[in-house]
Order: C-alpha cells, then sequence, then structure tokens
C-alpha cells in the first residue's frame, strides 16, 4: 500500500508538472511564427461564385506556448476570409498555439463581379500579431468575370464569343432548327453534371493556338502543379441527338467528362452526323467517343484516357484519318480495348439487327495503351480496315491489317507517374515516316498545332515536321 501511495503521488506531481509546462505562455518579442508558405495562392476565381478552401499551416517553433493577439486582414473590405478552430471571421484575438505545436487556418476567396475581361489581380495580407510583433502572408487571387448560362435552350442561331468565359449550369440544349457557333478560343466551362445536348446543330470551330475549351468549372490544383482537370466526372459531356446532322467539331479540347462525347442512333447514314478536326477528347469516367449507327468522321484528332473504351463504334460509317487513340487511364481499371467496334461482322447482320453493318477505314494512325488494342482481332469479312496504324498488339496483316505496325511502341511524350499525357512523338519515335502520304486526307495537312505534315507522315495526331 505504501508503494501505491508513492507512485499516486509521483503520478500527481508528474501530471502538475506537465500542466505547468503546457500552460507556460512566453511574453518574448522575439518569438516568430512559421508559415506553410509565405504566398497563398488561388487560382483563377470566377466572380460572383465560391472557390475552393486553401489551407495555411502555422507552426509555433517556440518550446513555449505564444498567444497570438490578432488574426485579420490587412484589408477592412477584404475579398478574403478564414475559418480558425471551426469557426469563419475576417479576424480572430487571442487564439493560442502550444509549444512546438500548429494550426491549420483555412482561406477562401469570393469576388464580385466587375466589367472587367481580362483576369485581374486580388490581394491581401493576412496579419499575425504575437507579443507586439507583426508578421504576414501575402494572399492573392486572379478574378475572371464569367457568362452564366442557367438551363439555356438555343431556339435560334447563337453564337459564343471569346471575350469572357462561359460557365454552364445544368444544361446548355440546342433545340431543332438552331445552330449553336462557338468561336476560336471560348472557354465553355460546365459545372458539376452539366451537360451540353444538340439537337440542332453544332459548329464548334477553333485555330491553332485558339483552342475551344469545353472542360469542368474547377481551375484549382488537386495536386500542387496537376491540374484538378485530370479528375474525369467534372461534367457530363457533350450529346448529339438522334435528328442533328452536320456538326463539326475543329480544334476543340474536350476533357474531364463522366461519359464523354455520345453520338446517338440514327436512320440515315447518307448524311454526316459529325466531322472532327484536330481536336483532342480525353479523360471521360466511360468513353471518350461513342456513336450508335452514325456517319462520323475524324482527321488529325486525339482520344484518350477513359475508363471504357476510348473509342466505341456500333455500325455506321467512319474515316479516321492520323488519329492517336491512347489508353493511360489513372483511377480505375480500364475495362474495354481502346478501340471498340459493334456491328461490323458478318455473324452481326444473322442476329435479326436490321442497320448495316459497319464500314470504316483507320489510316496513319496509333492505337496503344494499358488497355488491348482493338476487340476484334479478327476482322475478315467486314468492311473495316487499318492501313499503316501502329498498336501494340502482336500480330501480322492481312485483308484488314495492311500495312501495320505490330508490337512497338510509339514513344509517346506521356509520364503516367507524373500526370503528365502528351501524345506528340518522342525524337526516336518509331512512329515518325511510317505513314503513307496517299492517305492523307486534306483536313490533315497541318495537325492540331498547326505544324504542315512531313512526307512520308508520321503515324498519329501530330506532325514531326519539326523534328
Amino acid at each position: 500500500m505504501r508503494y501505491l501511495l508513492i507512485l499516486f503521488f509521483l503520478l500527481l506531481a508528474s501530471v502538475g508538472v506537465q500542466s505547468c509546462i503546457s500552460d507556460d505562455f512566453t511574453d518574448s518579442s522575439s518569438v516568430r511564427l512559421r508559415f506553410s508558405t509565405d504566398t497563398v495562392t488561388f487560382d483563377t476565381v470566377f466572380t460572383g461564385l465560391g472557390t475552393p478552401t486553401a489551407r495555411l499551416k502555422v507552426f509555433n517553433p517556440d518550446k513555449k506556448g505564444v498567444n497570438i493577439s490578432s488574426i485579420r486582414f490587412s484589408n477592412p473590405e477584404s475579398a478574403f476570409s478564414m475559418n480558425v478552430d471551426g469557426v469563419s471571421g475576417s479576424s480572430f484575438s487571442n487564439v493560442e498555439i502550444r509549444g512546438g505545436d500548429s494550426i491549420f487556418i483555412f482561406i477562401e476567396c469570393y469576388i464580385p463581379e466587375d466589367r472587367e475581361q481580362r483576369p485581374f489581380l486580388v490581394e491581401d495580407r493576412l496579419q499575425f500579431t504575437t507579443n507586439g510583433t507583426t508578421q504576414s502572408v501575402q494572399v492573392e487571387a486572379y478574378g475572371q468575370n464569367v457568362s452564366r448560362l442557367r438551363n439555356v435552350e438555343v431556339t435560334s442561331d447563337m453564337t459564343l464569343t471569346a471575350d469572357i468565359p462561359y460557365v454552364v449550369f445544368d444544361s446548355l440544349t440546342v433545340r431543332p432548327g438552331a445552330t449553336l457557333r462557338i468561336n476560336p478560343g471560348v472557354q465553355l466551362l460546365f459545372h458539376d453534371k452539366a451537360s451540353l445536348v444538340v439537337e440542332g446543330t453544332l459548329e464548334a470551330i477553333g485555330e491553332p493556338g485558339k483552342l475551344i475549351a469545353m472542360r469542368g468549372d474547377r481551375l484549382d490544383d488537386v495536386l500542387p502543379d496537376v491540374g484538378y482537370d485530370i479528375m474525369a466526372g467534372q461534367w457530363k459531356g457533350v450529346r448529339i441527338a438522334a435528328g442533328s446532322f452536320g456538326n463539326r467539331m475543329e480544334y476543340c479540347d474536350m476533357r474531364s467528362t463522366s461519359e464523354g462525347l455520345r453520338i446517338d442512333s440514327t436512320a440515315d447514314l447518307t448524311r454526316q452526323k459529325l466531322t472532327l478536326v484536330n481536336s483532342w477528347l480525353h479523360n471521360s469516367q466511360t468513353t471518350v467517343l461513342s456513336s450508335r449507327y452514325a456517319k462520323v468522321d475524324a482527321y488529325g484528332c486525339i482520344f484518350s484516357e477513359a475508363a471504357g473504351a476510348v473509342v466505341s463504334l456500333t455500325g455506321g460509317v467512319h474515316d479516321f484519318s492520323q488519329c492517336t487513340l491512347a489508353n493511360y487511364y489513372l483511377f480505375s481499371v480500364i475495362s474495354s480495348p481502346i478501340l471498340s467496334l459493334y456491328h461490323l461482322l458478318p455473324e452481326d447482320a444473322a442476329s435479326g439487327n436490321p442497320n448495316p453493318l459497319m464500314s470504316a477505314t483507320f489510316s496513319n494512325s496509333i492505337i496503344y495503351g494499358l488497355a488491348s488494342d482493338i476487340n476484334e482481332g479478327d476482322l475478315t469479312g467486314s468492311d473495316v480496315y487499318l492501313r499503316y496504324v501502329l498498336m501494340k498488339a502482336a500480330g501480322s496483316d492481312d485483308a484488314n491489317f495492311i500495312h501495320c505496325l505490330w508490337d512497338t511502341d510509339p514513344e509517346f511524350e506521356t509520364i503516367r507517374e507524373d500526370y503528365y499525357f502528351n501524345y506528340r512523338l518522342k525524337e526516336d519515335s518509331p512512329a515518325i515516316g511510317a505513314g503513307d502520304a496517299t492517305l492523307t486526307a486534306p483536313q490533315t495537312a497541318s495537325d492540331i498545332d498547326g505544324i504542315r505534315r512531313a512526307v512520308p507522315p508520321a503515324l498519329g495526331a501530330y506532325s514531326a515536321a519539326d523534328r
């Protein structure tokens, strides 16, 4: 019992000492806080909308605790606000940090609308006063005015210009008989689950150096120096309805969707459904391009990153020339071959499906990635031909696979582990000069960068003329 009493009093003494230590705060003016960064920077902030939260960590390197008598923004009318210990506000008093400990401050930004068209800098300083000494952290953001489109129905011809970005909430629908024209350099940003539905006609015509952007509206980083739009599923995608014909997408960068570009089935294969030229469609939770029983052509395009097939075609009439189909999808197991073709073999006609079998040509192109190349390894009896196509699979030419490069790495610039997806070719790529100039369509005389193709051309979407 005597030993238990001694142990009890020793424990009480220990707790008392620790209590004294933990309650010991310094009043020295020489104490300096440390910060996780000297500048908190927001990516482009849309006016009239809130921002994702930025995080600042504040360290107390001293052995004793410190009392921060004031945390506030230098501008009383600041566009920034903060949250400390679960409480939101523009200023705080008597915030304690124990010795060797730290706290988090969460910062947000709200910029009201004005008339500026170009991005403009908004800045402030977050000031910390401790024992009469003031330290500060720079806080800055670039405000951008936007045009908000909420459940817009285009019932007559409409043109989107590149003056300021557009943010689409819910849907942008082009009704039958109307044409939506999108000028070079337009940024069309879609909120969560928003979509573009084309029942009339879409003419999205960009230029080299002025691509039309179709992407989600999250402009912040998901990782340091890695944009949030590497995450698929930021918005729904584009759907071209059954009764829509004569659509064109040229020099478009469409990315980070849940459903990609979907083309509904139509009974008329004599009319062009969609023509894609020098565009990059990438990063989808399902397919990047899916089409059923339609006439769809693609020239000089890149299709990449999908949880399912990158390109899925069912029946229809197709000409894919100088295209790159690649899949290095990050976020799930890839469930389908890169190029998936359906309703093309003689036995498909015997199934009772009345639609004509597929007619398609893929030329001067690349099919390569983590998934298998094509779902149908034997195209015998079909009207589908691959001419001068580089593939990962080991195989041999026949009547449908003509002058193909088998079991060959195209040597893309892509570095998947660094979240860097670039389908231009390295200098020693075997795809350079491996194409047939007689198969180069007029639409692909230059690539998406505006560089004219060499003779003979490189396989895939990008020219190697500047090598």
